[in-house]
């Protein structure tokens, strides 16, 4: 009867409304893929795919490291220099409220609180850049040239990368404490356990030449030697 009421184009809109409803509910009870494929054009299936497809590859590069503490030596940064931005911005109005204080006391005071005033505001933020500049925030591996991008926080906490060959790897003499190795003449920091894949950093530092390889060797040979005599 309602059908008869509403119309012949309606009622056959009803009904494939209905098959439609009956149709993705069937596909909802045999799966969410099922579902899904039901309710996104086919024109659109493949963008989709593309979209949620996985990668750890961009122009860049493949990801082969990501430091863990990132985040932390952003924020730092930034809560030192927002201190020193607030302290530079307040110092006058404080010295000219205290004016008759600076008045009275002697010159080696004042040098001795404008000192304290300055490491404050001045010398702790460009210490804790000196400390941070060279920590890697992510590593690319370009394997057809044997390239690296190293990508790293400036001093105006924006990334900047330093793109640098294998061939460029220096390791240092001596262990410092903010410096895993040289790329030409900067300094980075990497935490070798960070690493997905070790064969990565062993490629990085050079571990895998062979002169390496020999350098290693000989003194296991020189020392065999010695005990044989």
């Amino acid at each position: 009867m309602l059908f008869v009421a509403l119309g012949r184009p309606w009622a056959v809109e009803l009904r494939l409304g209905g098959s439609r409803i009956a149709l993705c509910a069937a596909a909802a009870l045999r799966g969410p893929r099922a579902f899904v494929s039901r309710a996104i054009p086919v024109c659109w299936e493949g963008y989709v795919r593309c979209l949620h497809t996985p990668s750890d590859k961009s122009e860049d590069g493949r990801l082969i490291y990501t430091g863990n503490m990132a985040r932390a030596v952003f924020g730092v940064k930034c809560f030192s220099y927002s201190t020193s931005l607030i302290g530079l911005t307040f110092l006058p109005y404080f010295l000219t409220q205290n004016n008759a204080f600076f008045e009275s006391v002697s010159v080696p005071v004042q040098i001795v609180f404008y000192g304290i005033i300055g490491s404050f505001t001045l010398i702790t933020p460009v210490l804790l850049h000196f400390i941070t500049k060279g920590y890697v925030i992510r590593l690319y591996h370009e394997a057809t040239t044997d390239t690296y991008k190293a990508i790293t926080y400036n001093a105006l906490l924006a990334e900047t990368s330093t793109l640098f060959h294998q061939d460029d790897v220096k390791i240092p003499d001596a262990t410092h404490v903010f410096t895993t190795f040289y790329a030409k003449t900067k300094s980075l920091l990497v935490n070798p356990v960070l690493f997905p894949n070790r064969e990565d950093f062993v490629h990085l530092m050079g571990y895998d030449k062979e002169e390496f390889i020999l350098d290693m060797e000989k003194p296991s040979e020189e020392k065999q030697h010695k005990d044989e005599q």
